[in-house]
């Protein structure tokens, strides 16, 4: 019987046999699975905030009243229902077509994959020594001094080479065959890379592709005047946001902006039938999260990033509308292109707009016409309460709202000028009323300010997305 010494360096690929992967939920298949659950997530997630809503719970963690969600919408809730519903119909039709062009997901060639990944590791040692040697350091001869007492690391400074680290393969008649095999850490490493760092990786690059192509086209859609009063301004007849708003959208904006970006991501970065009926859910409970309304201290979405329900009302804010285009996962693009809300502490702002609303409701049946020509200069700079680049993101977010024909642009601006002004009346009238104590109070702008700045994070201005101005 023969002796043979494999000549190859590397440990031998072991053999696989593939099959299907088992359906997560027998016997609804994976693609199926993939269609259905986004849309399960959607609802489902949103009848939560609108339980909470409907029965008032948790009012210490609202941005906005249900008086405001009334009064300052100009979108029925049928409709809104009604054109999420058209969305996630073409969201079905996009996930077939994708489903027809994506293999079924296998099973049976994870260990081939994993010894892979362990022989890019071996080879990959080979640029050790000259590393070593780039900060004067001979990895041979430090090899040598320490062989005897750490072989495995002696092989890494050689390069790779573990010439103690072999098996033999009886061959049957054809003899014995000797082959190199890898060090314990070797496999170790090939596990952890195959099993989580390039899932995490793949997903990090999928957030990142929805990011940017979130961004430029949501921007492109703010900064296009006729982008914005022929499709995105329908999002934004809701100035107060709610859960399952979330989708309200153009039915070509929402294809454009969330169906076809979500897919591109996942074809981008090469996910699995089961990656992407994860990528898809999450996405789409982020994206619910963000309009959700509540400030929630132990919602794992709004711990996660800074980009939350907070960050994202500021740009449904007549004050806001051209900041904070970011969505749905975080803000670095808001950050390096300078769109970010820099007004500071918005919790004023919040409180005047809960009064306003109030008053709204209790004396709609009194309440005259103004004509829009009767925002004074004055007025419009009262209003703003703010100054340099936050005063020139307000004016010119009030400027797309002012333009916004078709959705009562201008009469949202009266409203909210005049309404505004009657708050800040009604606060000074409720500030003359307190004492001169300087006894912290419970009032509600207090709650509130606390509530906007209180840290998700330990720090000032997670709620809301910004920093205090404090």
């Amino acid at each position: 019987m023969a002796n043979i010494t494999a000549s190859s360096s590397l440990p031998p690929l072991p053999g696989y046999h593939l099959q299907p992967l088992p359906s997560l939920l027998p016997p609804i298949p994976d693609k199926v699975l993939t269609l259905l659950l986004p849309v399960a997530a959607y609802w489902l997630f949103s009848l939560f905030f609108h339980f909470i809503d409907t029965y008032d719970y948790l009012p210490q963690y609202r941005l906005h009243t249900p008086v405001e969600v009334l009064k300052r919408n100009r979108v029925s809730r049928w409709e809104v229902v009604r054109d999420v519903v058209v969305q996630q119909i073409l969201q079905t039709a996009m996930g077939i077509v994708l489903g027809m062009t994506e293999p079924d997901d296998m099973i049976g060639k994870e260990e081939y994959d994993i010894v892979r990944w362990a022989q890019r590791l071996r080879l990959t040692q080979a640029f050790v020594p000259r590393l070593l040697s780039l900060v004067g350091i001979n990895g041979f001869e430090l090899a040598n001094k320490v062989d005897l007492s750490y072989p495995i690391f002696a092989g890494l400074l050689r390069g790779g080479n573990y010439a103690f680290l072999h098996q033999t393969i009886s061959m049957g008649t054809d003899g014995i065959i000797t082959v190199p095999v890898f060090a314990a850490w070797e496999l170790y490493a090939a596990r952890a890379l195959y099993w989580f760092l390039i899932p995490a990786l793949q997903f990090g690059l999928g957030i990142l592709v929805v990011d940017t192509w979130q961004y430029f086209l949501h921007r492109a859609m703010h900064m296009n005047q006729w982008l914005y009063r022929t499709f995105h301004s329908r999002h934004h007849r809701l100035y107060v946001p709610y859960a399952y708003g979330a989708l309200y959208n153009h039915p070509l904006e929402g294809f454009v902006l969330d169906i076809l970006g979500t897919t591109v991501a996942f074809k981008v970065a090469g996910m699995t039938t089961r990656q992407g009926m994860w990528f898809f859910t999450g996405s789409t409970f982020k994206t619910v999260d963000d309009h959700c309304g509540y400030s929630l201290p132990w919602d794992p979405f709004q711990l996660l990033t800074s980009n939350n329900a907070g960050y994202h009302d500021i740009h449904h804010q007549s004050w806001g509308i051209k900041t904070n285009f970011s969505q749905p996962f975080f803000t670095f693009w808001d950050r390096l292109l300078g769109t970010k809300w820099t007004g500071g502490d918005v919790s004023a702002r919040y409180e005047r707009a809960r009064i306003a609303a109030q008053r709204k409701s209790e004396m709609d049946d009194q309440k005259s016409k103004v004509a829009p020509q009767s925002i004074a200069e004055g007025d419009k700079n009262d209003i703003l309460d703010i100054t340099g680049k936050a005063a020139a993101q307000a004016a010119a977010s009030r400027d797309q709202v002012l333009h916004d024909f078709e959705n009562g642009g201008q009469r949202v601006i009266v409203e909210e000028a005049r309404e505004e002004q009657e708050a800040k009346r009604v606060i000074k009238r409720e500030s003359r009323k307190k004492t001169s104590s300087s006894t912290p109070q419970t009032g509600s702008l207090k709650n509130l300010r606390e509530r906007v700045n209180g840290s998700l994070h330990g720090r000032s201005g997670g709620m809301l997305g910004v920093e205090s101005s404090r």
